[in-house]
């Protein structure tokens, strides 16, 4: 049988051992030699059953195909627009990905998306050198208006967007925001001033403790005291 030689929530350095055995399986930052797991990353581990994870603590974004992110039109091209999505690689979301109509060629793209503009998309492809398409076309993708982009570190997003989506949905009916949480690191949020300052607050405290257990129900407290609403 095998055993796990670290605690749920606890932090671990690279090459820290985390488990023994063909029990467990490992994923995010935790690999497998032979029979034992360890982790490649300073990160938080995660224990379900019989899944190891490991979530890094610093780094920065690599986009992965069927990522959603969130990105800002930085160019019009002849043939689509690039995106920037905060890292070292810029994305391209192509016309047929986006418009549903025929464009012919050399219309004005500008009258779907112009630069400054703020999409949630999904990664379609990453080519080996990492060339990045995008695509609009899938469900709750969409052009974001208003609203303004927070920067959160993207190797904690796993924090802010809970386990089956417990913190993001506690955050939304707390704050009334309207909120969009990329996987690249950027948070596009949309409220009153007064819902938005309190938003930002307790991303802040996300962001802070994210290597603590207990953090969902932390938010939880604070939010509750802040609004004086009970949150179930």
């Amino acid at each position: 049988m095998g055993v796990v030689k670290v605690k749920d929530k606890e932090i671990v350095i690279p090459g820290q051992l985390l488990a023994e055995g063909m029990d467990f399986v490992p994923t995010g930052e935790a690999y497998r030699e032979d029979d034992k797991i360890y982790s490649k990353r300073i990160g938080l581990v995660e224990i379900n059953k019989r899944v190891i994870k490991v979530i890094p603590l610093s780094g920065s974004y690599s986009p992965k195909e069927g990522d959603t992110v969130i990105g800002v039109v930085t160019d019009v091209l002849v043939s689509g627009w690039r995106i920037d999505l905060g890292c070292a690689y810029d994305a391209v979301l192509p016309i047929k990905d986006a418009v549903n109509e025929f464009v012919k060629r050399g219309d004005d793209l500008t009258k779907y998306l112009d630069i400054g503009d703020v999409i949630f998309a999904k990664i379609s492809r990453v080519t080996s050198q990492m060339l990045v398409d995008l695509t609009l076309k899938d469900k709750g993708l969409t052009r974001l208006v208003g609203g303004r982009i927070v920067k959160f570190p993207s190797v904690k997003v796993p924090r802010i967007i809970g386990k089956n989506a417990s913190m993001i949905t506690m955050l939304k009916k707390a704050t009334g925001c309207k909120i969009y949480v990329g996987r690249n690191g950027y948070i596009w949020i949309d409220g009153k001033p007064n819902q938005e300052l309190l938003l930002m607050k307790a991303i802040k405290m996300i962001d802070e403790l994210a290597h603590t257990s207990g953090l969902t129900d932390r938010v939880k407290a604070f939010l509750e005291k802040e609004t004086g609403q009970k949150l179930g």
